[in-house]
């Protein structure tokens, strides 16, 4: 890790206890807060969005001719679901209002539709002794039933994408890759594969995955054990962070993750498609009493902003080197992996921070970041007025010694500096 991202005041991403105890994150779009011209407020997508409307991402959504529906989409519909182009899916961006699904997450759950990720089986004698070779961090060392979050790195040592291994036996792992990433991590896996006892499988057509996340979640799940529907293979009381167990709903089998995107605890749930719309419908049904509702990708990246967890294309890239990002720990130095040569970032390699701003104007992804005397020192990746925090949040890229040197700095929105500061992450954090 270079010296300026250990001065870092606090890294993004998967908290210690993930990455130690067995650790987006999936992207989604970049919902950005704003306050309109006339003085409304809402989730704008995009780099250079407009101020209330929903576009594509380039970065994000990938360039295919046909559009993909989730095995949910009939159900979206028939809640009224907003939806957008993301890596080709049709996905619900929004059913009601961004900020009242991102305040239902934070204060009771939100259901969401994430069938558009990507699914990898990695199988085999030595499955684990290839995925350390792979893959930036070790996960031949961790248990049965536990997951990890870890990188995937091109030759160079930038970052092809981010992921979470889940190991489901000793010679069976479930790598879950970004949905726009999904073949250039399926393509990098079965590449490096050669010369492994191992098979790769892309088993992402073949999988559904539904999240609920927030503090009613378990609740949520527990009325589904009782009613014997859900039949997970132990206790969801046992199941912590960062762990996986299998079970059934309605005798088909499922995968039950504590893992999610949002900054809450809550669980992600793999099965297979045609089973996927009974378990959202018993879900919804279940959690509509305790104030769950289902919930778009709009809100589920300001969650992930105030939660600090980065977003591929955003504050990762193929650019950026794990140290930059605050990910130097998920890097294992101690082993060889694609990659491991190029992983340093230079001495004067920008590095990613966290920044409060003053007023209620969103920094969106690519306004400058200026030192006092004018002069530009980052850039934004993501930002946001916090629904949660009630001001104006960002992360972004700036030179090393804005770190240490703490000058006074500002964002550009649109010709006017915002005044910012250097804040440690995440800006939210569940009590």
């Amino acid at each position: 890790m270079s010296d300026a991202a250990s001065n870092l005041p606090a890294a993004p991403g998967p908290n210690d206890d993930e990455l130690t105890d067995s650790a987006p994150a999936d992207p989604t779009v970049t919902g950005d807060v704003v306050t309109g011209d006339d003085g409304t407020e809402g989730i704008a997508t995009g780099p250079g969005a407009g101020d209330l409307d929903v576009v594509e991402d380039p970065l994000e959504a990938d360039a295919a001719d046909d559009e993909r529906f989730s095995p949910l989409h009939d159900v979206h519909v028939a809640a009224g679901a907003s939806f957008t182009d993301f890596a080709g899916w049709q996905m619900p961006v929004r059913y009601s209002s961004d900020l009242a699904e991102h305040h239902a997450v934070r204060s009771a759950a939100g259901l969401f539709d994430l069938s558009h990720m990507a699914e990898i089986a990695v199988t085999g004698p030595e499955a684990g002794v290839f995925l350390d070779r792979a893959l930036a961090g070790t996960l031949s060392s961790i248990a049965v039933g536990r997951a990890k979050y870890s990188l995937l790195l091109s030759d160079t040592g930038g970052i092809l994408d981010d992921l979470v291994v889940y190991r489901l036996d000793d010679h069976d792992f479930l790598v879950v890759a970004n949905a726009g990433n999904r073949d250039a991590a399926f393509s990098a896996l079965a590449t490096r594969a050669s010369g492994f006892d191992v098979t790769v499988d892309d088993e992402s057509d073949d999988t559904a995955l539904i999240a609920i996340q927030g503090p009613e979640s378990e609740g949520v799940l527990d009325e589904l054990v009782t009613s014997d529907r859900l039949q997970p293979d132990a206790p969801l009381s046992a199941l912590r962070y960062y762990r996986v167990l299998q079970g059934t709903f309605d005798d088909a089998p499922v995968l039950i993750a504590r893992t999610g995107y949002t900054g809450e605890d809550g669980f992600e749930i793999y099965l297979d498609p045609e089973t996927a719309p009974a378990l959202w419908t018993a879900l919804a049904e279940a959690g509509a009493p305790r104030g769950v509702v289902p919930a778009g990708l709009a809100s589920r990246d300001t969650l992930r902003l105030e939660a600090g967890m980065p977003l591929y294309g955003h504050e990762l890239g193929l650019d950026v080197r794990p140290a930059q990002a605050g990910l130097g720990r998920v890097v294992d130095t101690s082993k060889d992996f694609v990659g491991k040569a190029g992983v340093e970032p230079a001495p004067d390699a920008r590095v990613l921070v966290g920044l409060a701003l003053e007023g209620r104007r969103a920094a969106r992804a690519g306004y400058p970041v200026v030192a006092d005397d004018g002069t530009v020192v980052g850039e934004v990746t993501s930002g946001a007025l916090s629904p949660t925090l009630g001001h104006p949040v960002a992360m972004a890229f700036v030179d090393p010694d804005v770190v240490d040197r703490g000058p006074a700095l500002a964002v550009d929105v649109r010709g006017t500096a915002i005044p910012a500061t250097v804040v440690p992450l995440p800006f939210y954090k569940r009590s």
